[in-house]
This record gives C-alpha cells, structure tokens and sequence, in this order.
C-alpha cells in the first residue's frame, strides 16, 4: 500500500502543468501560420477518428447492411443465397461462440482469485454483496418491463415457433435443474450438454416404459399424474455450472496465497490473451454484422413491423436504464448514507461523460478515480479496491439490457417464458454480467452465452446491433454510475474502520509529498 501511494502520488504530481500566461498564449496563438492551423485541425480530426473508428465503423456497417438488405428484397432471393450472403456473418458469431468459455472462465478464476479477503475483510464483503444486490435488481427490472411492454410482441407469422421446442416442464423440476446444472457431474460435459428433465409414464401392465407424448396426455388429464421425471439432457453449454465452478474455483485459488501464485498467474495470462484474442474478433464484427443484417432484412416478411418492435425494444431499455438510474441506486445511497444522492451524482458528471464517450468502464477509470478522491475525498482504500473491480464485475446496466434483449428475441419468436425458465436467464445474465470485461462491445460476446443457454437463436444479434451503438453507451455510463454509488455506500459503512487504519496510512503520503517537495 505505501508503495501503491507513493507512485499515486508522484504521478499527480508529475501531471501538474504549469499554464503560460494569457497574453502569451494570445500571442502565440495570433503569429502561427495559417498552414499550422490546418495541420493542428487535421490531427485534431485524425485523433478524433482514431477514439471513436469502432463506433464509425459500426454505423457504417449498420447503414450498409440495411441498404443492401432492402435493395436486394426485390431480387427475390432463395434460402440457399440468403445462407451464402450471410456467411460473413456466421463466422463472426462462430468466433464468438469460440471465445465464450475461456474468457468467461478465465475473466472470472481471475477476478475471484484476485480477491483477499484478509486485506479487504469487511470492506470487501460490502462490496461485493453491493454488487451483487444491484445487479440482481437490474435484473429483474429489466425482466419485468419485458414481460409488461411485451416490445417483441406483434401479429405477425414469424418463421420461428416454439411450439416444437419447448417441453411442459413442471415448476419444481424446472427449479431441480436449475440446481442439477449449477453442479455438473462433468466438466467435459458441462461444455457440451446440460441436465432437463424427460418424463416417462408407466404403461398398463404387460406393456413397456414409453416416452409420453403431450399432445395425448392433454386428452387424458388422468395420464399426466402418472409422469414420472427421468433424468436427461439437452444440447448447449451448461454455463450456469462452469461459472458456479469458476466462482469457487477462484475463490479457493485466491486463499492458497503463494501456493496458488502460479496457477493465478496462468488464468490472469489466459484472460489477457482471450481478451485481446476478443479485440480482434470485435474489430471483424462490423463487417459481420453488415451481412448479418442483410440477410435479417431479407428473411422479414414484415420490415415495418420489425421497426416499431425495434423502437418499442430500446425504449425499454433506456426506460429500465433511467429507472435504475434516478431510482434504484439513488434509494439505496440514500437509505444507506442519509444525504442527498442527487447531489452526490452531480459532481461525476466528468466521469459520466466519459464513460458515455468511450462505451467503456475501463477507459473511464482514471476519470472515476479522480472524481471520486477528489471531488469527494473517498478514501483510497476503497476506490482503489472497489473501481478497478467494479469496472469489470459491476455491470448493473449490461445486466438489465442483456435481461431486455433475451426476452425480446424470445418474444420475436413467439417463445414463452414460464417462472423456472426466466429464474435461470436471470441467474445466468447475473453471472455473465459479473464476468464481463470492461471493454467496448464485450458485451456482444456476453449476449451470445445468454442466448445459447436460454435456447435463443444467437444470429438474431444483428437485429440489436442496430442500437446497440447508443444503447451500449448509455449503459456503460450507468455502469461507471453504480460503482461511484457503491464507493459512496461502502465508504459510508466503512468509516470506522477506515478511520483507525488512516494513521498508519498518512504517514507514508506525508514522506512522498516531502521527498517530492525536496
């Protein structure tokens, strides 16, 4: 800690500039050249492509693939050419699908290994129960205004049912599975497949155990009693156990202390080189999503009625955003602390700003730290702690849209919820938001483990990502919101604490802040 101050320190400092006067700078700035005018507009121009060439590129690809998907409409295209126009697009969603379990199982070994419990103690409880409070309410405020709103609701005949896919499945079996898949019996086939529960029904005497069949049992409501539940399996990664064993996993690796260093340095390396292998991936997106929305535009029998179900989905989302925003956090802040939350939040509107600029938590961090030690004179054992891992564990706002955008393609497809089923997507998205990393458009990769396990189509991406672009920073920003909140909350809790350790910890800022004045 007394180094971690030290270098803080000197940096601030270090970042002191010292400003000419303003008749200096008013003379300077009257003698340049016109050509150093234009050249200092050209760079100015050129770095501000540089910061924003994946949001430029996005648009650009969303613009080109609703154009080409609406000119070739009228070409009439078979199945076989709509499947040859979107291959780009499907070997963009097969890297994703390749990424999906190392870098969730290495994002969140490496997070929970991270984690000492005997530095952080109390202070790391509170915030990470914080953390997990929030995101289960951003969760089932997201799921609550989908089921209410109903955006992916119309009339229309859609190609897709569910009618031939989902299983009459009882509550307390459906609840059973949910905990049979939290502890797979198999880790090589937790990546593979996952428990459900098939039912059998005894036959008359002298007959053989059969499968029952639904549609005749509902003829015979005396036959559905006599269902037996079997156990079984379906397709698809059992991501709910890989991340409950990545979770303990984690956690007992970070209590060996220097026993478990080597294998925490191997999952930490691991997750550095599965993120930048997703950087790369993310770089492809724009040009898969182009083609991908092509041959959405060209499958829609009814592109008018996609549009308005389109604006009825992001009004959901940013309705969920702004209530977890200017209710939610702010009633927890203030059953917690007694101060006006309001004004609390006033003064990060440069790390806000940031967060909505850049769509990431991570880029935003200098920003928040500086908001928050400064601004509001936050102890730095807690921000130090709580913003680094709130920027890629804390997703209050990357939940309540993932909760959103599953349920609505479920409602595209005429797929319905029943309570076992929206249990387990708000565990799973829960999960998945915890691991998330802090970069821009990570949560992409995110969406594609929450449509698998739910049993989505995961192609139907492209149809988000037509928003995605203004919504993904709207809630990068609530995100950066939450983890000031919790700094807020936290801090308050922690105040005894904080203040018996503060004056072993002042001196040693004391001799930097000397050694620098020297």
């Amino acid at each position: 800690m007394k180094e971690l101050l030290t270098s803080d320190d000197l940096s601030e400092l270090d970042s002191v500039q010292v400003t000419e006067p303003q008749e200096t700078q008013t003379y300077h700035k009257c003698n340049e050249p016109p050509g150093h005018l234009l050249s200092s507009q050209n760079g100015s121009f050129m770095a501000f492509f540089k910061r924003n060439a994946f949001v430029v590129f996005s648009v650009t690809a969303v613009a080109l693939g609703t154009g080409l998907g609406f000119a070739l409409r009228h070409i009439n295209m078979s199945a076989r050419d709509i499947t040859y126009l979107t291959f780009p697009g499907e070997l963009l969603m097969r890297m994703l699908q390749m990424t999906v379990l190392p870098l969730i199982i290495s994002s969140l070994i490496t997070g929970m290994s991270s984690v000492d419990s005997k530095v952080y103690g109390r202070i790391g409880l509170r915030a990470f129960s914080y953390y997990m409070v929030t995101t289960l309410i951003a969760v089932f405020t997201g799921i609550a205004l989908a089921v209410i709103i109903q955006p992916g609701n119309s009339s229309r005949n859609t190609s897709v049912s569910s009618s031939g896919k989902v299983e009459a499945v009882q509550s307390v079996d459906a609840f059973l599975d949910l905990i049979r898949n939290m502890v797979p019996s198999n880790l090589v086939e937790a990546c593979l497949r996952k428990f459900k529960t098939v039912y059998f029904r005894s036959a008359p005497i002298g007959n053989h155990l059969g499968v029952i069949n639904i549609t005749e049992a509902s003829k015979n409501r005396t036959s559905i009693d006599d269902r037996v539940p079997m156990p079984g399996s379906s397709d698809g990664v059992n991501i709910l156990g890989l991340l409950v064993f990545s979770v303990a996993f984690g956690l007992i690796l970070g209590s060996m202390e220097t026993q478990g260093k080597p294998l925490r340095d191997f999952f930490d390396c691991l997750n550095k080189a599965i993120l930048h292998l997703v950087n790369i991936v993310v770089w492809y997106s724009p040009v898969g999503i182009l083609f991908l929305l092509a041959g959405q535009i060209l499958k829609m029998t009814d592109t008018a009625e996609i549009g308005r179900e389109l604006t009825m989905y992001t009004l959901t989302v940013i309705t969920g955003l702004l209530i977890h925003s200017l209710f939610t956090l702010p009633l927890i802040y203030f059953v917690v602390t007694q101060k006006n939350p309001f004004r609390f939040m006033s003064s990060l509107l440069p790390a806000l700003t940031t967060a909505f600029g850049t769509s990431s938590s991570s880029a935003t961090l200098p920003v928040t730290l500086r908001c928050m030690e400064e601004n509001h004179s936050m102890d730095k054992q807690v921000t130090r702690f709580m913003l680094p891992t709130g920027a890629t564990m804390n997703m209050d706002g990357a939940a309540l849209y993932e909760a959103v955008a599953a349920l609505f393609i479920a409602q595209i497809h005429n797929m319905d919820f029943n309570v076992g089923q929206i249990i387990v997507l708000s565990l799973i998205v829960t999960a998945a938001s915890t691991g998330a990393a802090g970069i821009p458009q990570a949560g992409m990769v995110f969406m594609v483990i929450v449509l698998s396990s739910a049993g989505l189509p995961t192609e139907d991406i492209s149809l988000l990502m037509m928003v995605d672009w203004i919504l993904d920073r709207l809630r990068t920003a609530i995100n950066v919101l939450g983890d000031c909140i919790g700094v807020g909350v936290v801090h308050h809790l922690s105040r005894h604490e904080l203040q018996s350790s503060r004056p072993a910890e002042e001196s040693p800022m004391e001799e930097s802040f000397q050694l620098c004045a020297s």
